[in-house]
């Protein structure tokens, strides 16, 4: 199938474009009243990630809303603990939890590598619909969450503000979250491959909080396993790339050492300027960001503004995916996601 579309693909590959691609994270989600409305179809959010139908309709909604370049697989990052059995539930207003949380090197011995057929088919079968819908219109992006990342929600038990748990766990018990950031990144690699098998055209390993680690344990615990994970990846398929996007959000210095992982791209958030980002990578790798996403709560002067010093923040040459420092809110009005469409598409550098 061509695809008619291949802005983003050729940015993440540092090939010339003829406008900066754009997409949005979590394009695809509550800020759409589409999207809430197959929400309440389909009785709570687990439930609708696991109908790939219905979630090939709410990945297929931005897109016919907004000139975007690239969608991304409907899903949640959380997936891979769930099927390792961990009863993961959503409680209204507060966000993931786990009935069973692993936090002691016995329980982290138990788990395995989930079953990609079985516990995880249905987000390969969403990823072959959501390939099959686009047409070639534009690529598909299949993501997971970094094994740090997974681990944070795995020995808290749900979100937290201190990380008190599992910080204990790594600097207390190394051995034991050694071993389970090794299960968790043989299961991402797995998980991301499947996903490139069913046909996502390229890949994203969101690293959430990476950004509260220390220099140190963030190498140790964080991005040697991200690196680990980029090592395993198919990267081609069909003859063509499968480019690979790191992000963590905090990520700041960290950028050169992540440049080093073997990745395609690195995501930037917008509490580092492009422009610093560039220097830090030395144009090794391909750059996404970075627009806070609360200018989208405000005005189209203010985000037309906002836009034009993000992209001059970039400068010239390839190698630019316009997008959010980090997803989009909520409460954002979906006019202002036009508002902001146009602005990159309409932008020309002084």
């Amino acid at each position: 199938m061509t695809l008619k579309n291949d802005r983003f693909l050729r940015a993440l590959l540092r090939q010339p474009t003829d406008r900066t691609p754009m997409w949005i994270m979590r394009q695809a989600g509550r800020y759409l009243p589409e999207y809430r409305e197959v929400r309440a179809q389909a009785g709570d959010f687990m439930s609708l990630c696991q109908n790939p139908d219905l979630a090939c309709e709410v990945t297929m909604q931005p897109l016919r809303r907004y000139d975007l370049d690239a969608a991304i697989l409907f899903s949640d990052i959380l997936t891979i603990p769930d099927a390792m059995g961990l009863g993961l539930y959503f409680a209204e207003g507060e966000g993931p939890r786990f009935q069973r949380p692993v936090r002691d090197l016995t329980a982290i011995r138990q788990l395995a590598v989930p079953d990609m057929d079985q516990e995880l088919r249905y987000v390969t079968d969403a990823v072959s619909l959501i390939r099959r819908e686009l047409n070639g219109r534009v690529p598909l992006i299949g993501f997971s969450g970094s094994p740090w990342t997974l681990a944070t929600y795995m020995v808290e038990g749900s979100s937290t503000k201190t990380f008190a748990l599992v910080k204990r766990l790594m600097m207390a018990q190394p051995d034991a979250m050694h071993a389970l950031l090794d299960v968790l990144a043989r299961s991402v690699a797995e998980y991301l491959n499947a996903q490139v098998a069913a046909g996502a055209q390229a890949l994203m390993i969101f690293d959430t909080w990476g950004g509260i680690l220390s220099p140190l344990h963030y190498q140790q615990f964080s991005l040697d396993y991200m690196t680990r994970i980029v090592a395993s990846l198919t990267r081609e398929r069909d003859g063509q790339k499968i480019p690979v996007i790191l992000f963590t959000k905090g990520a700041g210095p960290r950028l050169a050492d992540m440049a080093d992982s073997g990745c395609d791209a690195l995501g930037v958030d917008w509490t580092t300027d492009l422009a610093t980002a560039r220097q830090l990578t030395g144009d090794r790798v391909a750059l996404q960001g970075n627009l806070d996403p609360a200018t989208l709560l405000t005005n189209p002067e203010v985000i037309r503004r906002e836009v034009a010093r993000t992209l001059d923040s970039y400068g010239d040459g390839p190698g630019h995916v316009f997008n959010l420092g980090h997803g989009i809110t909520p409460d954002v009005d979906p006019e202002m996601v036009s508002v902001l469409v146009d602005a990159v598409h309409g932008y020309k550098r002084q």
